[in-house]
């Protein structure tokens, strides 16, 4: 099947500059393309996902991916999709912040495939030596300020004011386009539905300064994907922590696993096309299982197996189903102290000096019952719970055996209120 065929029927394109010549174009070559990534964080998060699956998808195609990390770029900020300015940050920082994003790249991307291997680029490399003077001169004269105007990324920030530095972004992205092109003969190159009016103005750079260099036209193409919206309504890659990022010091796998385990069941489907490399005839079995038995939760699990092993590795996976498993089945004692750390990360934290404690006294200090007379309540009424065994011992004292690798004991009160309690 064509890479573009493939690409519709996943539902991945928005819009091509030219489908036709596009197909041919990767029909009859090898295509060096790119997608940029501006460094605004320290890590990219999962609305970042779909963009260098694309690239990953091309490259098992045949073709040859360019991960452009915007070291230049991003000390100024795209304007596109966004209302208001972004903070700039240090040069410093930003460097920090690129290096740690090209790593993510490379566990994403194969940096080792013979002739169609990944290149991850940065185009400080270029932007950071060329003089203002020299910009303006040789590449800011091929672009009108009404041609500007009218694009998107600007027409939208114009009510609300837009700063001459994020105005110039659109010039920035276009010369990346035309430095890929002459250094590594990129001729696609890729991106969120929001970049289409940066792509093609890149194109137009680079059919213009082909022209003045009295150059054969260039072949070069543009493509975007769509963006990413909920059935729901609320907004892709966003819980209530925040974003799902994929650096696992900021969003562990477990939370990963979850959040791609609870997809709405309006999208799960949808987003098994969109991220996963499973084949047609498994979605269509997915989808299948789905209308028939959408309790078992088939299709939710095998997106979030998927997901969470292509970011985090199988060991990660093994980790956050053994999690998920403990705390659907109550047997928490089968948990480490990581695995506890990550299964609870969210739930009330309680540090006790105390080590030797009776029940009652714990759940007064650690605030889970308001008073001892209610803790004794509690406990007789058999709501409370020690590492997932109900207790209603009145007079118990907790011992080592309360606690799980000598650290947390994990209380819970009633049917879901958890309490971590360490030691």
């Amino acid at each position: 099947m064509h890479i573009l065929d493939e690409l519709q029927q996943r539902g991945l394109i928005q819009q091509t500059t030219d489908d036709e010549g596009l197909r041919k174009h990767l029909e009859e070559n090898v295509v060096t393309l790119y997608c940029g990534y501006d460094p605004t964080a320290d890590s990219l998060h999962i609305g970042h996902l779909m963009p260098i699956l694309m690239l990953k998808r091309f490259q098992m195609a045949g073709h040859r991916p360019i991960a452009l990390i915007g070291g230049g770029t991003g000390m100024i900020g795209d304007p596109s999709g966004r209302s208001t300015e972004r903070s700039l940050n240090t040069p410093e920082i930003v460097q920090g912040y690129s290096e740690a994003i090209k790593k993510q790249l490379a566990g994403i991307l194969n940096f080792d495939q013979g002739e169609n291997s990944a290149i991850a680029r940065n185009n400080a490399d270029w932007l950071s030596s060329i003089t203002f003077i020299e910009f303006l001169r040789d590449i800011g004269k091929h672009f009108s300020v009404n041609y500007m105007l009218a694009k998107d990324s600007v027409e939208s920030r114009l009510e609300n004011g837009i700063s001459f530095t994020e105005f110039s972004y659109m010039m920035l992205q276009s010369f990346d386009f035309l430095n890929l092109y002459e250094q590594e003969h990129c001729t696609l190159q890729i991106g969120g539905s929001d970049q289409w009016g940066n792509i093609t103005a890149g194109m137009e750079l680079i059919r213009r300064k082909r022209f003045e260099d009295q150059a054969e036209e260039a072949e070069v193409f543009g493509l975007t994907v769509p963006l990413i919206t909920k059935s729901d309504g609320t907004k892709f890659g966003k819980t209530a922590g925040g974003a799902v990022w994929l650096d696992p010091d900021k969003t562990s796998p477990y939370e990963f696993y979850q959040f791609w385990i609870n997809t709405d069941d309006r999208d799960v489907i949808r987003f098994i096309k969109y991220f996963t490399f499973i084949d047609f005839e498994e979605v269509q079995a997915l989808e299948n299982e789905l209308a028939e038995a959408p309790e078992k939760r088939g299709p939710h699990k095998r997106l979030a197996e998927e997901m969470t092993r292509l970011i985090h590795g199988d060991e990660a996976l093994k980790q956050a189903q053994k999690i998920t498993d403990a705390l659907f089945s109550g047997e928490l004692t089968a948990l480490n102290a990581a695995e506890i750390e990550q299964g609870f990360k969210d739930v009330p934290s309680v540090k006790i000096d105390n080590k030797e404690i009776s029940l009652v006294d714990l759940l007064v200090e650690a605030g889970i019952s308001p008073s001892k007379r209610q803790a004794r309540e509690d406990i007789q009424n058999g709501a409370v719970y020690i590492n997932g065994e109900r207790n209603q011992e009145v007079s118990h004292q907790l011992t080592e055996q309360d606690r799980i690798e000598e650290t947390f004991t994990i209380i819970r009160r009633g049917k879901k209120k958890y309490f971590l309690i360490r030691f």
